[in-house]
């Protein structure tokens, strides 16, 4: 009930005061996602928990516009089958699915060598993949479910493929990453010496951990590509409160409190998607990286993620605990 109520609170009541975002956009553009997004051709995308929710339709939605893209998750039945749904749409469409287990650091660094492999060029990474109110559990990897799962996996696959995302992109034509945050991260506390959480865990407090590192992730990987002059952008998307798999792990009240809600807040898994297709297509943000994107305009993050101290503390952290 918590997470459902405090997702609720930072995206509908008090928008006015989050607005003022720090990406490098001017202040007058409205970042409203055009009915025609241009044509995506010759384009290679991967999407992460890209099999169903707002993953699938962001899939669906780049491959309707030409990319090749390429479903990255652990269910291959699922996997299959909205590959298919997607060919089913268009004979032309260019999906498939590649099994990756974002719990795992070998199945993130085995996807990343088998795609080097391929001589793909790639032009989009939306990283998407995520859970949440997951009882504690710790992965193989001996870290805790969340923080793996929704960052430090996703921050092992963006650097093993940043070389890739470098050289497909050029001037005025980037690469793009997206990385999927939560309004949950204005609650969130990076706990450098405890990312495990072990000292005091919650389940919420967990989630919001792991997006607010997504979102101090985007802005230090932006703060790198600009300041090397590469031809790389990386947002961080808020899709704000939609109705996906994400709430299956509430209690029962809070499930049967959410179902109600849903049909009247909460948005479809096309609708939350649409920030994310917005931000890995449009041209309106061609060049434009280190935002924080909801509800189709740049809005101000915690303050905590501004802080480039813990941005680079928690860079470096991430990279001792993946082997880079």
């Amino acid at each position: 009930y918590n997470i459902l109520l405090w997702t609720f609170l930072s995206n509908h009541i008090c928008p006015e005061s989050r607005k003022a975002g720090k990406c490098r956009l001017h202040n007058a553009v409205v970042l409203s996602p055009p009915t025609v997004l241009p044509r995506q051709d010759g384009r290679v995308a991967i999407v992460t928990g890209g099999t169903r929710g707002m993953g699938y339709e962001t899939a669906r939605h780049l491959a309707s516009l030409g990319m090749h893209v390429i479903i990255a998750g652990n269910e291959k039945e699922e996997g299959a089958a909205a590959v298919r749904r997607i060919k089913e749409e268009g004979c032309e469409r260019k999906a498939e699915f590649v099994y990756i287990d974002l719990t795992s650091l070998k199945s993130v660094r085995n996807f990343a060598q088998a795609f080097k492999q391929r001589r793909l060029p790639l032009h989009v990474l939306v990283n998407n993949a995520g859970t949440m109110m997951v009882p504690e559990r710790n992965t193989e990897d001996g870290f805790e479910f969340h923080f793996e799962l929704n960052y430090l996996g996703h921050f092992l696959l963006t650097n093993l493929l940043l070389d890739t995302l470098k050289r497909s992109g050029r001037g005025g034509s980037c690469s793009r990453i997206i990385n999927m945050s939560s309004a949950t991260h204005y609650a969130g506390v990076v706990q450098l010496d405890d990312l495990n959480r072990r000292i005091c865990y919650s389940s919420h407090g967990a989630y919001s951990q792991s997006k607010l590192a997504l979102v101090l992730f985007t802005y230090y990987l932006q703060e790198q590509m600009m300041a090397g002059g590469f031809p790389v952008i990386a947002n961080a998307v808020d899709p704000g409160m939609v109705d996906t798999a994400l709430y299956d792990n509430l209690w029962s009240l809070a499930q049967a409190m959410k179902k109600p809600v849903a049909k009247i807040l909460f948005r479809t898994p096309a609708e939350g998607a649409s920030i994310s297709v917005y931000a890995a297509a449009a041209s309106e943000m061609e060049g434009v990286g280190g935002c924080y994107l909801y509800n189709g305009e740049k809005r101000q993050s915690s303050p905590l993620s501004y802080d480039s101290e813990l941005q680079a503390e928690l860079w470096k952290k991430s990279c001792e605990l993946v082997g880079l």
